[in-house]
């Protein structure tokens, strides 16, 4: 990770096919194209790489949410139940369509705590969202019997976790919506980009007509569509998907490599008193793009994310003071600090983050190391790397 670093010849072909056609859009101008749709492309061959029936791309991760809530029929004033570490795209996307965000506790899987799921069920709820963050996703089976048995919506976000899978199945095809970012630093890349992937044909319906202002999508005649629902502009352009089209080819060459670092790290670590991993659920494989940790103190691990940092281990994060992925620098969301009037049910919910607390959440990202596995390293690369890191640790600990 991420995708980035192994562009070459074969991106640069599939966007020049779009270049010479003149055709940015990935709607109409059939007879200019030469027979290239790079977005229906990508999303024919991102559905049978996904196992699914179908594949919707859009414009980014953000925006594979916002469509995939609306698609379901998630709206004003419906609750969402989202974890307390993710990025800020979570809650954004869930405010955008007029749904209350209900931020709730992690555990050991650095994802949403099933217990903590079960407890913030009322009676407004209608989507359960994990964040598969870092490469690792949440106990979707608990997730699942949680959301069958209160009749909701599951919503996985794999944007963080392309590749990885849960019982057999790639992550984003186990709940009833799955949403993918295919932006500059993601496994794979598009530049700007997203998916939404579905089994569900009325979810795959919604999505594709939501995404493109509500067009139906019938026949060739781009002005004669119909709208049979409002919607919104999320299109990916073709020479986005171009790109992605290249590199959805090179994903299990990436995924690979991403294991044989990880594991070559994770090894060096093993046997250091004090440092122990993240948990993956069972029947789970992550995709092996970053590697966790949790040292035994929030004290130790401010201090080694220091030490590792001045002895060069760069893409060494320690999320619980990061502004973007942890709800202690979410303080514009605590706030409210919106350009736009927020309904009356959000600004309730949100009143309540200025003084809640989330004791869980703090104990396990307080004390989380998380180091991005790159496949640009040579093999000499990440043994130095892991010496670096396995003996900064066993000097602190």
């Amino acid at each position: 990770m991420p995708g980035f670093e192994v562009f070459g010849k074969e991106e640069r072909a599939e966007v020049n096919d779009v270049l010479e056609s003149g055709v940015l859009m990935r709607y109409g101008f059939e007879g200019m194209r030469n027979g290239h749709w790079k977005a229906k492309e990508f999303e024919e061959a991102f559905a049978k790489k996904m196992k699914v029936s179908h594949c919707q791309l859009v414009s980014s991760g953000t925006s594979a949410l916002t469509v995939a809530l609306a698609a379901a029929g998630v709206g004003a004033g419906d609750e969402v139940i989202m974890p307390t570490f993710t990025f800020v795209a979570s809650f954004e996307s869930i405010m955008a369509i007029g749904a209350v965000p209900v931020l709730v506790d992690i555990d050991d899987t650095l994802t949403l705590d099933p217990a903590a799921v079960e407890k913030a069920i009322t009676a407004k709820t209608k989507c359960v969202m994990p964040v598969h963050m870092c490469g690792s996703m949440a106990d979707l089976k608990a997730l699942k019997h949680i959301c069958d048995a209160h009749d909701l919506l599951l919503l996985e976000d794999a944007c963080q976790a392309i590749g990885g899978s849960f019982d057999g199945k790639p992550l984003g095809s186990y709940g009833d919506l799955g949403c993918f970012s295919f932006d500059f630093v993601k496994t794979i890349t598009c530049g700007e980009g997203g998916a939404v992937i579905t089994n569900n044909e009325v979810f795959k319906t919604h999505a594709d007509q939501y995404q493109d202002h509500g067009h139906d999508h019938i026949g060739k005649d781009r002005g004669a569509e119909t709208h049979p629902h409002l919607g919104y502009n999320f299109r990916i352009s073709e020479l986005n998907a171009a790109v992605g089209v290249a590199q959805l080819r090179k994903l299990d060459d990436i995924l690979a490599l991403q294991k044989k670092h990880y594991r070559l790290l994770r090894d060096a670590l093993a046997s250091i008193e004090g440092v122990n991993f993240r948990r993956v659920p069972e029947s789970g494989e992550e995709n092996y793009s970053f590697l966790n940790i949790f040292l035994p103190s929030e004290e130790k691990a401010k201090k080694a994310h220091k030490a590792l940092s001045e002895a060069g281990i760069d893409g060494c994060f320690y999320w619980y003071t990061n502004n973007w992925h942890y709800i202690n620098g979410w303080e514009h969301l605590k706030e409210a600090k919106s350009l736009g009037a927020l309904s009356e049910p959000i600004r309730t919910k949100l009143a309540q983050l200025s003084t809640r607390q989330f004791p869980k959440s703090d104990h396990w990202m307080g004390r989380n190391l998380s180091f991005l596995v790159k496949v640009g390293w040579s093999h000499e690369e990440v043994k130095r790397r892991a010496h670096i890191m396995k003996e900064t640790l066993q000097t602190l600990l």
